[in-house]
């Protein structure tokens, strides 16, 4: 079953709905893409990635959404679209709340540190994919983000990319008993997405 594309929502999106012989209520995988992917048409989401993993493997044991950026717009711009797609899944699809995990690549990942520290409760994980860390974390931001476990991907050769930043935000995260694995791809560029899901 390929994924589906829904366009009748603030943000259209890519849709996988869970195994029909999965446990049920499921686990959702929320994912928010990076820069080049923003557009009005939902196949670029599909060239590579989390989306193109999900399309070629589908059926899964997990819900899957991926909403689309308009061009020009950022992901904490649209902050409360993104609440509200997710709010829409839950009450109409066979998804555990208390599951949901936001994955991101790059200009995503950006848009998740945000989302997910402004919505305390609300994930039960974050994957960052070459994404830029925030320089610096708020108190109230880092009492959201050290509650869920977060796992960070990020190429040595990256250009667009400080290691630096990144490293810093592991380690105020795990200061404070955040729970939080760094991968660093030594011989990564920015773009690993396909390599960190093992078909690179």
């Amino acid at each position: 079953m390929s994924i589906q594309q829904i366009s009748n929502s603030s943000l259209p999106y890519l849709f996988s709905p869970v195994a029909d012989d999965a446990n049920k209520p499921a686990p959702l995988v929320l994912f928010l893409h990076g820069a080049r992917d923003r557009g009005n048409n939902l196949n670029i989401l599909l060239k590579w990635g989390l989306p193109r993993f999900v399309d070629e493997s589908s059926p899964l044991p997990y819900v899957f959404a991926a909403p689309q950026l308009p061009e020009g717009q950022t992901w904490v711009e649209r902050e409360s679209d993104v609440i509200a797609l997710l709010d829409n899944l839950i009450a109409s699809q066979p998804i555990d709340p208390s599951r949901v995990i936001i994955s991101e690549f790059s200009l995503g990942t950006a848009g998740a540190w945000h989302i997910a520290a402004s919505n305390p409760g609300r994930f039960a994980g974050l994957v960052a994919v070459s994404g830029r860390a925030p320089k610096t974390l708020e108190p109230t931001q880092l009492a959201a983000l050290q509650e869920i476990p977060i796992q960070i991907f990020q190429g040595g050769k990256d250009e667009k990319l400080s290691i630096e930043d990144t490293e810093q935000v592991v380690t105020t995260l795990r200061q404070v008993k955040g729970q939080v694995d760094f991968t660093l791809l030594p011989d990564g560029d920015h773009f690993i997405a396909d390599e960190v899901l093992g078909f690179g």
